[in-house]
């Protein structure tokens, strides 16, 4: 028998799902909607259109809705937005945003993917000056729209994220003198402390204000942003990178689970409450790979993953969702920064015994030319050497050193088994002993 399955939200999650599931059932009924005229785009590609790195604005576009329904037998259905579930009859209440129609449609599966929200603080003033926020389509064109028109001189971002330091980096590309505010005692809180002294320095050097430990109080009708500690700084507009909520209010309304995130909650196969309805990418609370705590990660390999997980699930060939580590990468200006696993701060708070290892050199042979500064973090437990996680800074190969560690945690290799890894080596690309290997070595002699 023909399943008929439904999947809420055409991004990421939403769209990946739908392709994974023709792919592993060519007979089944697919409807796609998404509310927004927006499918299948590269969100984590918009900083670098706002700052003229990626000139074509369509490049940030996988698939159109003519060409994903054509090429893979969709019914890819725009501006449809899915209002309410009853679970019992399985059916889903629709709207045509276009017509203004409503309708139902039954399912055999239905996949909620409907991402997440900016979260927006209440700032006393902020309706009196220029304030974006970037999580749409509709966000990056609003904003790009007004740094051509209206030619700001000065921009303060609000939230030192991976978000707010991309942003900034685009911003000053466009010679905008740019600020960020950040309520904790450093930027990109995932990663520690030290790591990002390194990120901050070069922020600084390039011409980025810090205003750590504070927060926007409020807004004076002049632009003039006045800071918690009683600093006042004026921006022409304000950018809110104040994090994100999970979209999760239809499966609220329809009583399934969620979790402290405010993500909703899943199995390992991706299934919600309900066993016909499952859920993927930015609005689930899935589970820590390390240690199997509820773990809510707006990333784009989360999404990927978990929609092959469902899809397999729905198509009868289930394969379990591991966990997640919350791998993150950002490019700042001339240095890169990563992380994956738990960090210092999630250790501490964790109560898990862990001690650090650390390791600075060069990308790659010193002799060669053009090899970069890299700064290596990496935390393990000292009775079996498990490894927690990391985080690498510098100013080459950042990539393949987090990826090497990420892979470690995964294979469940120990901190002393890094000596034991293969890598390349020619003197463009790296050192006969890899900063791995190193941080190996360095590890044996801290182990109990």
């Amino acid at each position: 028998m023909t399943k008929k399955i439904i999947v809420i939200g055409a991004v990421g999650g939403g769209a990946t799902t739908a392709s994974q599931l023709r792919k592993l059932d060519e007979a089944a009924e697919i409807i796609l909607l998404e509310k927004t005229p927006f499918l299948s785009y590269g969100a984590c590609g918009m900083p670098y259109y706002l700052g003229d790195v990626i000139q074509e604005r369509e490049s940030l576009f996988a698939y159109s809705p003519e060409k994903l329904q054509a090429k893979k037998k969709i019914d890819v259905r725009m501006q449809h937005e899915a209002l309410r579930i009853d679970r019992d009859k399985k059916t889903l209440f629709i709207k045509d945003l276009v017509k203004g129609d409503m309708y139902e449609e039954v399912y055999d599966a239905l996949v909620i993917a409907t991402g997440a929200t900016p979260f927006k603080p209440d700032i006393k003033g902020l309706e009196s000056i220029n304030s974006f926020t970037l999580r749409t389509v509709g966000d990056m064109d609003r904003i790009k729209d007004y740094l051509q028109n209206e030619k700001p001189t000065t921009g303060a971002i609000i939230g030192g994220g991976f978000i707010g330091v991309e942003m900034a980096e685009n911003l000053t590309h466009l010679g905008i003198e740019t600020s960020i505010i950040e309520r904790s005692s450093h930027v990109l809180s995932v990663i520690d402390e030290e790591t990002a002294g390194v990120i901050q320095q070069h922020l600084t050097e390039k011409g980025v204000k810090l205003h750590l430990n504070t927060g926007l109080h409020r807004v004076h009708p002049k632009n003039d942003l006045v800071l918690d500690d009683g600093a006042v700084i004026h921006a022409d507009f304000v950018i809110l990178a104040t994090g994100i909520k999970p979209t999760n209010k239809i499966a609220y309304d329809a009583g399934l689970s969620i979790g402290e995130s405010g993500g909703i909650s899943v199995n390992k196969y991706m299934q919600t409450d309900d066993p016909s309805i499952y859920a993927v990418g930015d609005v689930v609370e899935s589970f820590d790979l390390i240690d199997g705590s509820p773990k809510q990660v707006p990333l784009a390999w989360p999404a990927h993953r978990q929609s092959y997980i469902a899809a397999k699930h729905i198509t009868g060939t289930p394969v379990p969702f591991r966990g997640m580590l919350g791998c993150a990468i950002a490019k700042v200006f001339d240095m890169t920064v990563a992380s994956t696993g738990h960090g210092e701060k999630e250790l501490i708070k964790r109560k898990i015994h862990y001690k650090t290892v650390t390791h600075k050199a060069k990308s790659h042979a010193g002799y060669y030319p053009g090899s970069k500064d890299v700064y290596v973090r990496v935390h393990f437990c000292p009775e079996t050497g498990r490894i927690f996680g990391g985080n690498v800074a510098g100013g080459e190969g950042v990539d393949k050193q987090i990826d090497v560690l990420s892979t470690a945690i995964i294979g469940g290799l120990s901190v002393i088994q890094l000596q034991e890894i293969e890598t390349c080596y020619a003197p463009p690309y790296s050192s006969p002993k890899g900063l791995m290997n190193m941080v190996g070595y360095k590890a044996e002699s801290m182990m109990k």
